[in-house]
C-alpha cells in the first residue's frame, strides 16, 4: 500500500490532518468519504479535487465512499455561501444521483467484488425517516451550542442579522443545523460502513470535526479528518470559473473542446500546480515536463499535457483527439475537410464570438456569390473592390480552402453540418455564415 499522506503532501493537496490520521491509514485498508452537493446533475471542476482525493485513497489500497448529499443538500452548507439553496424533489435528486455516479466512475471503481470498490450512498436514504425529536433527542443533545458557534462557518454569518444593506442574510436555524446533520453523517457511515475518515475543502474543517465528535461521544470511536487547501488561480481570479460560468464534467453542459481550452490556456504557475493536482502522473515525470517546459515555455509543453490527461479522464481519448484538432482549425493547418468533421456544438465553441450573418438556403441552392457573402450583404470587407482586391492576393478562404475566382458561387457542398459557412480573410479574419431553412 502506498502513503496516502505522503501521496498528497507532495502533490500540493494537504491543508489539515488530524493526528494519528497517517498511523491510522498505515495500519490496514480504510473507508474514508467525501461529500458531494447533487443541485446539479453534473460536477464541475471545482469538485475535481474531492474526486481526485478520494482516487488516491483507493490507489493507494483503501475503500472509496462517495456521499451524495441529498439531505443536506436540501438545507445548504453555510461554509463561504450567503444564501440557503432550493429544495430539491425526490425524483430530480434520484436524477442527478444517478448522473453524478456515471462522471465518478471515470476515476473511481465501483466494482463490487473488489475488496476496496468504491460505493455511493445518498443520506437522504437515512435522513428521511429521521423524525425531528428523535434527531434533537438522540444526536442534538451531544453536541453544545457554544461548540457550534465557535466554528467559523457560522461565526462569519452570525453577525449578520439579515437587515443591513449589503444584502447579507444572516443565518437561518436551517443553516445553523447543516453541521450537526453532516456530522450525523459520518456517525452513520462509522457505524454502518466502518468509515474512519472523512475528507474535503479546508472550508470543511468545522463540520468534518463535528462529526468525528459525534463517532467519539456517541459512537465510542475514533474517527479522523483531513483537508485540502482551496484552489486558487495566481492572478487571484477564481478557480473553475470561464466566461460562460461553471466548467462543468458534462459534455453537453461544457463541451470536450471548451473543457480542453480551459487548462490549455493555465497560465505557467497555475499548471505546474494543476499537473501535481488533477493528474495521475508520478512525480520525476511531473518534475521532468515542469523541466521542458522551463526551458521552453512557449511550446507549453505542461499545459497540453495536463489538458490531454484531464480531458481524456474526464472525457475520453476521442474527445481529447477532436478537441485538439479543434483547437489547431484557429491556431494551425487544418483543411475543410477537419471543419466538417466537426459537430455542431464544437462548431460554434470553436467560433464563439465571431461575427454572424443569416443566408438563406435558397440563395446557397443557386449559388451564393462570394463578393455578396464577403461584403455587400454581411458587411465582413468594406466593399465589392475590397474583396476582389482580396481574392486576387490569395488572401480570402472558404472553409479554410484558397480562392482564387472573383466569380465563385458558394453551394451546397460548402455547407458545413448542412448549417454553416466559415469566411476567412487573412490568418485570423472569420465570419460565420449561418444557413436559415
Amino acid at each position: 500500500m502506498k502513503n496516502f499522506i505522503e501521496e498528497l503532501s507532495w502533490r500540493g493537496m494537504i491543508h489539515d490532518v488530524m493526528p494519528g490520521a497517517e498511523e491510522h491509514l498505515n495500519e490496514a485498508m480504510r473507508s474514508a468519504y467525501v461529500g458531494f452537493d447533487p443541485t446539479a446533475d453534473s460536477l464541475h471542476i471545482g469538485n475535481l479535487v474531492p474526486i481526485m482525493l478520494l482516487a488516491h485513497f483507493q490507489r493507494c489500497g483503501h475503500k472509496p465512499v462517495a456521499l451524495i448529499g441529498g439531505a443536506t443538500g436540501m438545507i445548504g452548507d453555510p461554509s463561504g455561501k450567503s444564501a440557503e439553496r432550493n429544495l430539491l424533489d425526490e425524483k430530480t435528486l434520484r436524477h442527478n444521483q444517478e448522473a453524478i455516479k456515471k462522471q465518478l466512475a471515470h476515476f473511481l471503481d465501483f466494482a463490487a467484488e473488489t475488496e476496496n470498490g468504491a460505493i455511493l450512498v445518498n443520506n437522504y436514504d437515512w435522513m428521511k425517516n429521521f423524525s425531528f425529536l428523535e434527531f434533537i433527542r438522540d444526536v442534538g443533545k451531544h453536541i453544545t451550542v457554544n461548540y457550534m458557534m465557535a466554528k467559523d462557518s457560522v461565526k462569519n454569518r452570525i453577525t449578520s442579522d439579515g437587515s443591513d444593506e449589503g444584502g447579507s442574510e444572516g443565518m437561518s436555524f436551517t443553516e445553523f443545523t447543516y453541521q450537526l446533520v453532516q456530522g450525523y453523517d459520518f456517525l452513520h457511515l462509522y457505524q454502518d460502513k466502518n468509515c474512519t475518515l472523512q475528507m474535503g475543502g479546508s472550508d470543511q474543517w468545522g463540520n468534518i470535526t463535528t462529526g468525528t465528535e459525534l463517532v467519539r461521544r456517541i459512537g465510542r470511536g475514533k474517527a479522523y479528518a483531513i483537508t485540502c487547501p482551496l484552489i486558487t488561480k495566481a492572478d487571484g481570479s477564481k478557480f473553475g470559473k470561464s466566461e460562460g460560468g461553471n466548467v462543468w464534467l458534462d459534455a453537453a453542459r461544457t463541451s470536450p473542446y471548451k473543457f480542453y481550452q480551459y487548462w490549455l490556456n493555465s497560465g505557467d504557475a497555475d499548471s505546474e500546480k494543476y499537473i501535481r493536482i488533477f493528474t495521475f502522473l508520478e512525480e520525476d515525470e511531473i518534475n521532468t515536463l515542469i523541466t521542458e517546459h522551463q526551458e521552453a515555455p512557449h511550446l507549453r509543453l505542461l499545459q497540453k499535457r495536463l489538458a490531454a490527461e484531464i480531458t481524456t479522464m474526464v472525457h475520453s481519448q476521442a474527445d481529447l483527439e477532436n478537441a485538439i484538432k479543434a483547437s489547431s482549425i484557429l491556431f494551425g493547418k487544418s483543411t475543410g475537410d477537419d471543419l466538417k468533421a466537426l459537430d455542431e456544438q464544437t462548431f460554434l465553441d470553436v467560433f464563439d464570438g465571431v461575427p454572424q450573418a443569416e443566408v438563406a438556403m435558397t440563395e446557397i441552392e443557386k449559388g451564393y456569390d462570394i463578393v455578396a457573402a464577403m461584403a455587400t450583404d454581411t458587411q465582413f470587407l468594406k466593399s465589392n473592390s475590397e474583396v476582389r482586391r482580396a481574392i486576387k492576393q490569395n488572401s480570402i478562404a472558404i472553409n479554410k480552402e484558397k480562392i482564387s475566382d472573383e466569380e465563385y458561387k458558394i453551394g451546397k457542398d460548402d455547407l458545413i453540418n448542412n448549417k454553416f459557412v466559415l469566411l476567412q480573410r487573412g490568418k485570423k479574419s472569420y465570419f460565420v455564415l449561418k444557413i436559415t431553412k
